[in-house]
């Protein structure tokens, strides 16, 4: 497996790896991990959450030392990790924009190696055109007081953020499309023609695999939107989901990576089969 990439899941990483290794070192209190360190117990949770990192590299090969890991080729290692955790991702330039934890999760998808999603509401977001998601994000513009500024860079964020699908090594790209999000029209009947037709064309892509759960079949539909996003041992497998105010809560949580995991296993059980869905698309673009 390549190596993780992006300075997200750099931390991620390097946070699992440091847990590891405390519990190995037999460290239970983090009052003694920090000590003698300019940082606190809550700032190294942090770290070892993967939220986080060591604002000097000397922090982290001080902790080492007192996991005690001597091999400077796993220290050296280790710190490389860490410098590429402190890089800023292309989206940083996004940040004034987002809502509490979508930089976050940008980070996360940007790494990740499978992404699985399901979203009831509206086209899932890295599927969506420049003109739909304009369309979206001015539909709430009025009610939810956001400036045209707000609007237009949460579309080029959107924009960007999809051009994963289309990079040198791609992820392994899945979701499952309500065909009630199919119907309903945002923006205007051309607006989702233009839709539809890239759909199509993304469901033959070799790495995405799309898929429509129809109206009119009685089947499992899970009423919340959400997302798994898989990275390769040892990393955990991560879902999101989107909050009410617009935010993204994320858990890396057994329980929850399990129940969603069967809520999208139900939702793709219930689906049209993936050879199907080309038609299905070119059929809905002609009606509309």
């Amino acid at each position: 497996m390549a190596a993780p990439t992006g300075p997200t899941v750099r931390r991620m990483q390097l946070g699992l790896e440091l847990e590891t290794l405390r519990k190995r070192a037999g460290y239970t209190n983090l009052k003694d991990v920090v000590e003698g360190l300019a940082i606190s117990e809550s700032q190294y949770r942090r770290v070892e959450n993967g939220t986080s990192a060591f604002r000097r590299h000397s922090d982290l090969v001080t902790v080492l030392k007192k996991f005690g890991v001597t091999s400077k080729e796993d220290v050296d290692l280790l710190v490389d990790i860490h410098r590429d955790s402190l890089n800023r991702g292309w989206w940083s330039t996004y940040a004034r924009t987002m809502p509490s934890g979508m930089a976050m999760y940008v980070g996360l998808e940007d790494g990740a190696k499978t992404i699985r999603g399901w979203q009831p509401n509206i086209i899932f977001g890295l599927l969506q055109t420049e003109p739909y998601a304009r369309a979206v994000f001015q539909s709430a513009k009025q009610v939810e007081e956001k400036t045209t500024e707000f609007v237009e860079r949460g579309v080029a964020l959107r924009m960007e953020r999809k051009e994963l699908l289309t990079r040198d090594n791609a992820p392994e790209f899945r979701a499952i499309l309500d065909e009630a999000a199919l119907r309903r029209v945002m923006g205007s009947a051309d607006v989702m023609r233009e839709q539809i037709k890239h759909l199509a064309e993304l469901a033959a892509l070799e790495n995405v695999t799309l898929q429509v759960l129809p109206m009119n079949t009685p089947t499992y539909r899970c009423q919340n939107d959400f997302t798994l996003l898989e990275f390769g041992a040892p990393l955990p497998t991560i879902v999101q989901m989107d909050m009410v105010d617009g935010g993204s809560n994320i858990s890396d949580k057994d329980t929850e990576v399990w129940t969603f995991s069967r809520r999208f296993d139900a939702l793709r059980d219930g689906a049209i089969p993936v050879g199907e869905t080309p038609k299905f698309l070119h059929q809905l673009a002609r009606e509309i």
